[in-house]
């Protein structure tokens, strides 16, 4: 059996079928580096990296298109771009009005620099738009490693791997002036005001990704336009490309003068850079027989529309020699939303947690990356403290697996043992290619697991090779500290400020003061730390919820 997987493109799973079995190409729309990335965001990267991962093993094999397949294991080449262009607040309405992210999120800073709330040894100039990207970037490349993103691990060697839009302001005006010249987009306004939009009706093909056809949209359905912006258009759902804006935080020159990209254009050209012309592949051909650039395309569902139609409408329109007929992508891939407690994430609910929330708090990241991919990608999935709490009971136990492997260079070969690895092996694949079943597939690991007696190293192996896929066990393993006075929760270093406060605390409980110690564990509170005393005379420190 080989690999079939959902096509959001035909709406229907398909066999993916790459245009070279041994090199798979692939493109996921990455992070907004405004603020820090929420778990909703990750559960999005996160089943993208799990696809990546099951590409490459060798236990899967694709299909070849021919009626044959090809084994694995193979190479991905895995783009995922890093949006730190300051785009406005109203994307998914045109992005031609609202407010700059980077302004909100320099207010944001600004708030936090003053309330003391930034991390230690943070300094970041909340006025400066290049510097809050660069910050809030870093911040997610550290949350992306520590949950084992290999796009992120790779990228510390090959930073092509996760291109900044601000570095591809040039590819994306070469693509704006193809689309200006093919009669695929218009400019309006005066010198000073211009504006560049792409033309949805020349496009008939417009729509086929997300199912909106233009009738649908000529109101403003959707919520794809502004009535601000309407008279200078064309069409209701023709999509902002540039515009000129002298007085917008982050701007470039242009041949429509001096502004900033639209929301959509980065990805088409940050694509056709990293994943046609750096790797070596002959555009011109792939332009003349309309074929798609490159395998595989991920996104949250919310990337459908507008974003994923709009990139493209503008690519295939760009880079095919008959744009109708183009997909950009062969194969589509869209995970559905994380929910947290049954609702929707909203910070005014109070159960809104970006993924740093959680790991200082001291959720190993093993156990947070388990809880976020395990249910599957098409449905949406559900966190909660007791799965997160049970995805952490499922590691240890999987990890005692690989404690066989301890000082062990080899076993005796048991038949009984190696059946049983290979009936495992077997469920796990065929769960992973029925539209990356993962559900199935740790099913499949825990049966195996439960029948285990005691353990050997050639099952450990078996073990690593199962985590080369789910990539869960190689994750830091979070230790617990303590002091004469602290036991801190794995994840949390001791800290002299919390110290001092607990010292205090404790004299203040042997003068009977309760008022005082009562005021202290506020304080400490207030200070993000949770704490709860415990035998022996000490107290346990814990990330505040």
């Amino acid at each position: 059996m080989t690999l079939v997987l959902q096509n959001t493109l035909t709406r229907r799973p398909q066999a993916l079928v790459p245009a070279d079995p041994r090199t798979v190409t692939f493109y996921s729309c990455g992070p907004t580096v405004y603020d820090d990335a929420h778990i909703g965001n990750f559960r999005s990267f996160l089943s993208a990296d799990l696809l990546r991962r099951w590409i490459e093993s060798p236990w899967c094999s694709l299909s070849d298109g021919k009626g044959g397949e090809t084994p694995g294991p193979r190479r991905v080449v895995h783009v995922m771009n890093i949006t730190d262009v300051g785009h406005m607040t109203d994307d998914a309405e045109g992005g031609e009005s609202g407010e700059d992210r980077m302004a909100v999120a320099g207010r944001r800073l600004e708030e936090a620099k003053k309330a003391g709330k930034l991390p230690a040894g943070v300094s970041v100039n909340p006025r400066d738009p290049y510097a809050i990207a660069a910050y809030f970037g870093e911040r997610f490349l550290r949350d992306a490693r520590d949950l084992g993103l290999k796009v992120a691990i790779e990228a510390q060697r090959d930073p092509s791997l996760m291109p900044r839009a601000t570095g591809s302001i040039a590819g994306m005006i070469e693509v704006v002036r193809r689309l200006v010249e093919r009669g695929y987009a218009y400019v309006v306004g005066n010198p000073g005001a211009r504006v560049v939009y792409f033309d949805v009706q020349r496009l008939p093909s417009y729509g086929q990704l997300s199912g909106n056809t233009l009738d649908r949209l000529r109101e403003g359905e959707g919520g794809r336009v502004s009535a601000a912006n309407q008279l200078s258009k064309r069409h209701p759902a023709d999509f902002l490309l540039w515009k000129e804006d002298p007085s917008h935080l982050m701007k470039w020159p242009s041949p429509w003068g001096e502004g900033y990209p639209g929301w959509h254009i980065e990805c088409s050209a940050m694509s056709l850079a990293r994943l046609v012309e750096a790797e070596g592949r002959d555009a011109h051909a792939m332009f003349e027989r309309d074929l798609p650039l490159f395998d595989l395309h991920s996104g949250g569902e919310d990337n459908i529309f507008p974003h994923h139609e709009c990139e493209m409408a503008q690519s295939c329109a760009a880079f095919n020699a008959h744009p109708e007929r183009g997909v950009l992508a062969a194969h589509w891939f869209h995970p559905r939303f994380l929910l947290v407690n049954g609702e929707k994430m909203s910070k005014s609910r109070g159960n809104f947690f970006t993924a740093r929330q959680l790991l200082d708090q001291g959720h190993e990241p093993g156990a947070l990356r388990l809880e976020l991919i395990r249910t599957h990608y098409r449905a949406n999935a559900n966190f909660t403290d007791q799965g997160l709490r049970d995805a952490a009971r499922v590691i240890e136990r999987w990890r005692r697996v690989l404690e066989a492997d301890k000082g062990a260079r080899g076993s005796a070969v048991s038949p009984e043992g190696e059946g049983a690895r290979d009936r495992c092996r077997a469920e796990f694949t065929r769960a992973m290619n029925d539209d990356l079943n993962v559900a199935g597939a740790i099913a499949a690991v825990n049966t195996w697991v439960g029948s285990l007696g005691q353990a050997t190293p050639a099952d450990a192996r078996f073990m690593r090779e199962i985590d080369e896929v789910l990539g869960v066990l190689a994750l830091a393993r979070l230790q617990a500290s303590e002091t004469d006075i602290g036991l801190f929760a794995p994840g949390i270093e001791p800290d002299a400020r919390v110290i001092e406060r607990l010292l205090a605390r404790r004299d203040a409980r042997a003068r009977r003061d309760f008022a005082a110690s009562d005021a202290i564990r506020d304080e400490l509170l207030a200070m993000g730390y949770a704490i709860k005393d415990v035998p022996g005379g000490k107290v346990e420190v814990r990330r505040a919820p």
